[in-house]
């Protein structure tokens, strides 16, 4: 648990957001269910959300549905989407980290703006072509090898 809450709350509240078309490869072989049990060792979940573009099949909505996750569908890019939706988080007073599965250094501005207004700032991510500014940037970081083998590093700050 992060101890930059203590005395404020129990656990802190946690905002997830994936996104999907950069994640959700076969390649990866990510168990979402894994993820959610990984980051809920931080805090409590409070919201869980996976971005999918318009070419996302019935069958994987309806998996991400069945695994907790609310699904937000773009018809453009999903990264902007996303990027809007995580600074409405950081703006919310009720929400302490917010966790960004993803690779793609675009989501780097938002990690800024996260710490600068006080939240923890997580990065999940495979350790195939991830951005070293969101590693850099990031409070927390949790890199999926595999089934099973997921490494955690703690940037200090």
């Amino acid at each position: 648990m992060f101890d930059f809450l203590k005395g404020k709350k129990e656990k802190p509240d946690i905002a997830l957001l994936v996104d999907g078309p950069n994640i959700l490869r076969k390649a990866f072989n990510i168990d979402l269910h894994e993820l959610k049990k990984e980051i809920s060792r931080f805090g409590n979940i409070r919201i869980s959300k996976i971005y999918l573009d318009q070419f996302a099949s019935d069958k994987l909505i309806e998996a991400m549905v069945n695994q907790g996750f609310q699904t937000e569908i773009t018809t453009g890019d999903v990264d902007v989407t996303m990027a809007i939706e995580a600074m409405e988080f950081v703006l919310d007073k009720d929400i302490d980290v917010i966790a960004l599965m993803t690779r793609d250094t675009d989501y780097r501005p938002v990690l800024v703006k996260a710490k600068a207004k006080g939240k923890k700032t997580v990065i999940i991510a495979t350790d195939v072509a991830f951005s070293a500014a969101l590693k850099n940037t990031a409070d927390r970081v949790i890199i999926f090898k595999g089934p099973g083998n997921i490494e955690t590093i703690v940037n200090s700050q």
